[in-house]
């Protein structure tokens, strides 16, 4: 028990005999302080990176977050046309830009259309409709 005790200790007096050593010869003195990866010269830099690195990141969660909306204004309308009994859902496709929703596909009439622009329309968060909708007979 006492062999591991003075083991221990001894390897922690020649670790911090290594790092005063290290540290008095890199011009540091004799300090039990590590030394440090970034000097003063490059201190700025390193704060320029951080910054830019930080407004990349708001940047791209703003894009993940514009992405996040139009999907989840594409997946209400489409849900509502698979619950409605005129439109066939699988036939129109839903595409959203922002606030705006574009319409394009099928429909086997006129009124099949104007309820899927209806229901598109209808949907909180959509600001516009465009119908690019073709009735096929």
């Amino acid at each position: 028990m006492f062999r591991l005790i003075r083991a221990l200790f001894t390897l922690v007096i020649l670790v911090v005999a290594g790092l005063l050593a290290y540290n008095y010869w890199k011009g540091h003195g004799w300090t039990l302080a590590l030394p440090s990866a970034v000097d003063a010269d490059t201190r700025g830099d390193v704060a320029g990176t951080v910054k830019s690195t930080a407004d990349k990141a708001g940047a791209v969660a703003s894009d993940i977050k514009s992405a996040v909306a139009e999907g989840t204004l594409t997946t209400k309308i489409k849900a509502k046309m698979a619950l409605d009994d005129l439109v066939k859902a699988h036939l129109i496709s839903v595409e959203t830009t922002g606030t705006v929703v574009t319409l394009t596909g099928r429909v086997s009439s006129a009124a099949e259309r104007a309820r899927a622009v209806r229901i598109a329309q209808e949907t909180d968060g959509v600001t516009r409709v465009v119908d690019k909708l073709q009735i096929v007979r």
